[in-house]
């Protein structure tokens, strides 16, 4: 393709492994069950992406995942004529191939892309479940198969950046949140194979830096930040060193606040 747009698209054939939380599991299948796109809502690095491959795992549907930004516009998503060897030819997007296929169409941080974006799902977010393809004079009617899923980050909620209720009200929302300390151990040490106890104090430093949340720290360490260093730690690397590096200079470029960070996890490790 010859935009700047980043997509994943495959059939997962191996499990990914995910701890459910609560409900989120049988909300989703109930919801694809009944045509009902879903909304996923949680902070970064919380498992939302892991949970659709999850799902497209269990439901053995394609994934088509769309990471998307402030440029990305209806055409990018739903396709545009190209001049392949002299000749212009249609090349469907992301989201009409997702619907063509049967597919999972995952548009992830949704509220990143333009709003006059968001618009061209409508139609497949209620009970028509059509997309109109202006440019080709199509309307594609999604099969009982695909199935539509968007996610955002409700901790970076503005006035600018924020789902509008138009939107919102077509959806099912799951929300998504840290695990508690007893999972998220499990998580860490199987993801990297850390032992258990180490995996422990890992966590119990990511609740530190999740208190500093709003006191000089935008966000907190994520569960993906605590494998980042789990897996430094796995491989040698000292504890603080690794906490240093996956962690504190991802969080934060304030002295002041790197310092405090890099006093919590020296306390533990």
């Amino acid at each position: 393709m010859s935009i700047d747009i980043h997509i994943e698209e495959f059939l997962i054939s191996d499990e990914p492994y995910y701890a459910p939380q609560q409900d989120e599991i049988a909300l989703f299948e109930a919801s694809y069950a009944n045509n009902i796109p879903v909304l996923l809502k949680g902070p970064t690095g919380c498992g939302k992406t892991r949970f659709m491959e999850h799902m497209a795992w269990r439901l053995q549907r394609p994934l088509v995942t769309v990471s998307c930004h402030d440029d990305l516009t209806a055409a990018d998503l739903v396709g545009r004529y190209l001049i392949v060897g002299g000749e212009t030819r249609w090349s469907d997007g992301p989201l009409t191939r997702a619907l063509r296929s049967g597919g999972i169409c995952y548009l992830d941080e949704i509220v990143e892309a333009r709003k006059d974006t968001t618009v061209v799902i409508h139609p497949l977010a209620d009970d028509r479940r059509v997309l109109p393809v202006e440019k080709t004079g199509e309307l594609l009617r999604a099969p009982d198969e695909f199935c539509l899923a968007i996610s955002y980050n409700p901790g970076y909620q503005s006035v600018l950046k924020d789902l509008k209720q138009s939107t919102r009200q077509r959806f099912v929302s799951i929300e998504f949140d840290y695990p508690d300390a007893g999972l998220e151990t499990e998580i860490v040490a199987r993801e990297s194979g850390l032992d258990r106890d180490t995996a422990a104090q890992l966590v119990k430093f990511a609740g530190m830096t999740r208190n500093l949340k709003g006191s000089g720290l935008e966000e907190g360490a994520s569960t993906r930040l605590l494998v980042h260093a789990a897996k430094l730690m796995h491989t040698g690397i000292d504890p603080k060193v690794a906490c240093r590096s996956a962690i504190s200079e991802t969080l934060s470029d304030d002295p002041d606040m790197l310092s405090a960070v890099n006093q919590l996890s020296a306390s533990l490790f």
